[in-house]
């Protein structure tokens, strides 16, 4: 059975156990989830797209209006699916065919509408266990985004702006054809005052950090690397090593039936060991990704547990520092996944963890 056919048969085998009549899914993460990596994205930042899939248990719809037609058709939906197209002047038209298609039947859906419910709790703990095909495509992702990241980070200069390295970032990524769904840059005078650091356009000076979350085929692909123009001092040393022990220790808890917060525990273990206990409080330190750059975020007693073939980013950090990359859940243990073979690495409890680039 293909990727497809198991996951329309997945919500017509929940439909009935749970009194649908359809699935109405609106987001575009869950419409590149139904479609196979489709795209319904016009707008980068919105959260439902142009396209929305409507799945009964004889029909498995695509619905829009004609602006997008053709577009849809010919590049975004596998053949398993019909495309149903209103004029885009006739806002009614939809919920109308909606309505033809379901009758007087519940509907749930991943945003519900007035007289929607939720989407049953089996349907959602399914998108994070990514098939055979997603996981093929994920990987291919995030080789191409890691490739990237290198690229923009190698050919980068003391003298640029955090925009000019935002940007530079955002058009390696285009050029592969991966949407560069956020850009964080961050330089040497900017790295120790905030969370989250927005570029402006501040010089990089003697450091600089990049973040990216990378879309491709609706999936995500979630990275950090820093770049020195001078040589780090003995503090930056420290607080580096630091926070790569602080990510093994989340790593290594990081276990098929293990749950978020058991996960968040651990990294609050391992920041008061490293002698910084408050410092998990600066920045929230990831979770399950996929389809949304993050799924669900770890926070204290958090109990979605990760199950195989789960994909996680977690990213903790200290004043200045931190470390990111998206990595796989499988039944046998841990697949890195935003690896590129050219960046420089040192070994963290047996496995290869990025060190800043020298170029200095």
């Amino acid at each position: 059975m293909n990727e497809i056919e198991t996951k329309l048969g997945l919500i017509r085998q929940l439909l009935p156990i749970h009194g649908l009549a359809a699935v109405r899914l609106r987001g575009v993460d869950w419409f590149a989830w139904a479609t196979g990596g489709g795209s319904s994205v016009i707008i980068l930042s919105d959260e439902a797209g142009v396209a929305e899939v409507l799945v009964t248990a004889q029909a498995a719809l695509v619905l829009t209006d004609t602006i997008e037609e053709d577009r849809m058709r010919a590049e975004e939906i596998p053949a398993a699916y019909a495309v149903w197209a209103a004029p885009w002047q006739d806002l009614a038209a939809r919920e109308r065919h909606v309505r033809e298609v379901v009758g007087d039947g519940k509907v749930a859906s991943d945003r519900p509408a007035a007289g929607e419910q939720d989407l049953p709790a089996a349907l959602v703990a399914a998108k994070r266990r990514l098939l055979p095909a997603e996981i093929e495509r994920y990987r291919r992702l995030a080789a191409q985004t890691a490739s990237a990241v290198s690229e923009v980070m190698t050919a980068a200069r003391p003298e640029w702006s955090e925009r000019a390295l935002a940007g530079a970032a955002a058009e390696a990524l285009w050029s592969r054809g991966i949407d560069p769904t956020l850009t964080l840059t961050g330089g040497e005078r900017r790295l120790p005052l905030y969370g989250h650091i927005t570029p402006t356009a501040e010089r990089l000076g003697g450091r600089a950090m990049l973040v990216v979350c990378a879309r491709g085929h609706g999936l995500y692909a979630n990275m950090t690397r820093f770049v020195q123009f001078r040589a780090p001092d003995a503090e930056e040393r420290g607080r580096m090593a630091a926070v790569a022990r602080i990510e093994s220790a989340a790593w290594a808890a990081s276990r098929v039936g293990a749950t978020l917060g058991d996960v968040y525990a651990t990294l609050e273990r391992a920041y008061a060991e490293a002698g910084r206990p408050d410092a998990i409080r600066r920045l929230h330190q990831g979770g399950t990704t996929g389809y949304l750059s993050r799924e669900v975020v770890a926070r204290p007693g958090v109990a979605t547990r990760i199950e195989a073939n789960t994909a996680l980013a977690w990213n903790p950090s200290l004043t200045a520092v931190k470390i990111e990359d998206t990595i796989l859940v499988g039944e046998h243990g841990l697949e890195i996944l935003t690896v590129d073979p050219t960046w420089p690495t040192e070994q963290v409890d047996g496995r290869a963890r990025p060190l800043a680039l020298e170029a200095f």
